[in-house]
């Protein structure tokens, strides 16, 4: 399941929901007739009934949820699409959650842990690499710390996704 966004509240009183989009496009879910919701391992599959923009959100009518206390019983789940139902990114190109979990390591092999998450700033994708609990993946002396990584060429060099490794152009000391 491609999670491609999020239930943040009820919308009305007859079951509306407000989603918000982890989308490119804001409208990008509208490609899709029957949405998932859920979370984790527990996943529905739902017939959209309408679905529209409104400001910043798309407020969405699901069949079967009908009033407010079930719209309210929504609230933080995610909204997924499965992957097959998605087209093949072109070259050089990856899904967001293809990258998540990736472990990521530098041309010296310092491994600065995992990719974590990753947003959108305008200019670029960004990368946040966390390290793995209780592992010490920088130096000896100093404690591991997050990193963000811009997602450009000039720092991503290679992106393996059946061995789950990215490799990078990225100082262990920035």
């Amino acid at each position: 399941m491609v999670v491609m966004g999020r239930v943040v509240a009820p919308y009305g009183v007859y079951g509306w929901l407000k989603v918000t989009p982890d989308t490119e496009a804001i409208d990008g879910l509208f490609d899709y007739d029957t949405w998932w919701l859920g979370k984790g391992s527990d996943w529905r599959e739902m017939v959209v009934e309408t679905a529209k923009i409104h400001n910043d959100v798309i407020v969405v009518k699901l069949e079967g949820i009908d009033d407010r206390d079930a719209a309210f019983a929504c609230k933080g789940k995610q909204i997924g699409v499965p992957r097959d139902a998605l087209p093949e990114p072109d070259a050089n190109e990856y899904y967001w959650s293809d990258l998540i979990g990736l472990r990521v390591k530098n041309q010296q092999d310092v491994d600065f842990g995992v990719i974590a998450e990753v947003f959108e700033t305008g200019a670029n994708d960004v990368l946040v690499v966390k390290p793995e609990a209780g592992k010490n993946t920088i130096k000896t002396d100093e404690k591991a710390h997050e990193r963000l990584l811009p997602f450009v060429a000039s720092v991503v060099l290679e992106v393996d996704l059946k061995a789950k490794t990215m490799l990078v152009d990225w100082d262990e000391d920035f």
